[in-house]
């Protein structure tokens, strides 16, 4: 078959991104020919896709959305393919992969009537309402199983247009027979003392991921805990304003930021704990990522994953509603005990030897070529 996939921009250390590309490359694999439609595409372009970028020249998101989205459905009408996924939501889509969270939610309890008014909210509402409305026959693969309800309750999307998918962690995150070689190696590398705290955190989109809450929490930590800790963020963002407020909670010396790179695996075996206190997070990949590594995890419930790190004793989850002083004593506490982190990082070894959570992509795969066959009928 041939099949289009659609996402806004293409960038190699997106989440969301290498979920597409995961899924494109065993659809590919498969014997299906991939043709992707964006708006931007970033880093090495796969070997056999046929990769068309539109760029519009509207200076507001809402706007290059909306001639993106237009364009496309005109090339599509004059070079038939047999399905269209889409990996950003917009109406016309045969199959769309839930990566993010209930707009129309976070837009009522998140933003005021008066947001509500504006043009940019009636865009990207008429873009969710055109996956997930009873008169739309999208199929929504969801990765968070708990926005079900959510979409439901705002759009009455009839349930059997739903299909659940377990996570999908890429195996070479899981630790090597060589781990504590590859940990000491990253830690010489970076002059991070066998005796120092080395504290990760991974993630584009630093306000969203809870950087602020992270930077607060280790300025809270005992003076002399607080000397011996590396901070080391990892993502593609603008970090000038998060160095500003490490300034000012004089902890600059301790912060290191890296753009996004592709050899993370390193960095998870090589530090003592990931933290993630993210605002909003429709999964968290990374948490599962830190898990099967061997890293204990201090994260936020309204991560979709989670539940994971709570059910098989991977690390700390701060409730809802979040307060800093919570994080801020979790984190203080996982440092500070030596036995309950060798304990959650056995944990996180056996986790990564029975869950599914692996399996995503070809799961993914397989129900694209269920829905894609139907169509066709």
């Amino acid at each position: 078959m041939k099949l289009a996939f659609i996402l806004f921009k293409y960038f190699p250390y997106g989440g969301l991104q290498r979920d597409f590309l995961r899924i494109a490359l065993e659809c590919q694999s498969r014997g299906h020919d991939i043709v992707v439609y964006t708006m931007d595409w970033q880093g090495e372009k796969p070997a056999g896709f046929v990769i068309h970028q539109i760029k519009p020249k509207a200076l507001a998101a809402h706007k290059r959305d909306k001639c993106f989205h237009q364009a496309l459905i005109n090339h599509i009408e004059q070079n038939a393919v047999d399905c269209v996924i889409g990996f950003n939501k917009m109406p016309g889509l045969d199959i769309y992969y839930a990566a993010d969270a209930c707009y129309e939610d976070k837009a009522r309890l998140q933003r005021s009537k008066l947001y509500r008014l504006m043009y940019r909210y009636k865009h990207f509402s008429a873009f969710e309402r055109g996956v997930f409305s009873p008169e739309s026959a999208t199929h929504i693969l969801l990765i968070a199983p708990a926005q079900q309800a959510l979409f439901e309750q705002y759009y009455h999307t009839p349930p059997e247009r739903f299909h659940i998918l377990p996570p999908g962690i890429s195996r070479d995150r899981c630790a090597p027979e060589n781990a504590a070689e590859i940990r000491q190696q990253l830690r010489e590398e970076f002059n991070i003392a066998a005796s120092d705290k080395f504290v990760l955190m991974v993630g584009s989109g630093f306000r969203t991921k809870g950087l602020d809450r992270a930077l607060n929490a280790i300025a809270a930590l005992p003076d002399q805990l607080k000397q011996s800790i590396h901070f080391m963020v990892i993502g593609q963002d603008n970090a000038k304003p998060f160095w500003r407020l490490a300034r000012k909670l004089g902890i600059e010396k301790q912060l290191s930021v890296l753009s996004g790179r592709d050899d993370i695996p390193r960095f998870l075996l090589g530090a003592d704990l990931l933290i993630h206190p993210a605002y909003h997070e429709n999964t968290g990949t990374v948490l599962l990522e830190a898990a099967v590594a061997g890293l204990p995890v201090l994260t936020t419930d309204v991560c979709g994953y989670a539940h994971y790190i709570d059910e098989a004793d991977i690390g700390c989850v701060v409730q809802s509603p979040f307060k800093q002083d919570d994080l801020n004593k979790q984190l203080l506490a996982m440092l500070s005990d030596q036995e309950a982190y060798q304990q959650r990082h056995e944990n996180g070894l056996q986790f990564a030897k029975h869950a599914d959570i692996y399996s995503m992509p070809q799961q993914a795969s397989t129900l694209i070529e269920q829905l894609a066959s139907q169509r066709g009928k």
